[in-house]
């Protein structure tokens, strides 16, 4: 499950930032590495509420009666299926915010969990990360046991 560097910081390079380069013996979580998750988690805010808008808007706009049942379906469809994805984007807003507070709390890196550090890679590829990759495995075979 662990993921090389390169894949690691593609979150941050998808929202345009380079991925953090810690110094030698650089402080974890310091002001600038919180900065820096900070800047990706707004950025990344921002882009999910601009998508939020085209879709209220092309919903609106792409409201017309067809006559055709298909088209109508397929149109349904098409609208069902946005809707469900701003929903997950919604739920995943939260939970940007809750991130954001973390940061501004100096509470943001650490496994909620253990306590541990996150550690600055697994940040990059997910800045909401709640937990480190050991307890996140742990947490996902005890649903898998639950569930089946």
């Amino acid at each position: 499950m662990k993921k090389s560097s390169n894949s690691a910081s593609s979150m941050a390079q998808l929202h345009g930032f380079e991925p953090y380069q810690p110094k030698p013996n650089e402080e974890y979580m310091n002001e600038s590495q919180r900065e820096h998750f900070r800047k990706i988690l707004l950025a990344w805010r921002q882009e999910l509420m601009e998508e939020a808008d085209r879709t209220m808007h092309h919903l609106q706009d792409e409201q017309v009666n067809l006559p055709d049942p298909a088209d109508r379906a397929t149109q349904e469809e098409e609208f069902a299926l946005e809707l469900r994805t701003r929903d997950r984007e919604r739920k995943l807003l939260k939970k940007i915010e809750k991130t954001l507070d973390l940061v501004d709390k100096d509470d943001y890196g650490y496994c909620e969990a253990c306590g541990i550090e996150i550690g600055i890679r697994r940040l990059e590829a997910r800045p909401t990360a709640e937990m480190c990759i050991d307890c996140k495995e742990l947490a996902e075979i005890k649903e898998k046991q639950l569930a089946g």
